[in-house]
């Protein structure tokens, strides 16, 4: 059975751990910091066009719909002058 402590405990060794960490004295190859880049720059281009596919479509259907609209009071009189013209009507 867990401890209701459990949560908040895992909370402060996490950060715990981060403030108490030293610096790195790392090395990142340019291969690997390239990689890196490209990897955050796909990201952030995948979320944009999430966002992007997620707004906007819906907004191109919504005005398309409505110019339809605005379009479709004036065919009516305009089907009725073309079928008159047309060979074979009478």
């Amino acid at each position: 059975m867990r401890s209701r402590f459990t949560k908040p405990c895992t909370a402060l060794v996490c950060i715990g751990s981060i403030v108490m960490s030293t610096a790195a004295s790392a090395y990142i190859g340019p291969g690997a910091g390239i990689t890196a880049i490209g990897s955050v720059l796909a990201l952030l281009a995948g979320i944009l066009l999430a966002i992007v596919g997620f707004v906007w479509y819906p907004l191109k259907r919504y005005f398309r719909s409505r110019s339809n609209k605005k379009d479709s009071a004036s065919p009516a009189t305009q089907d009725t002058t073309e079928n008159q013209d047309k060979p074979g009507n009478s």
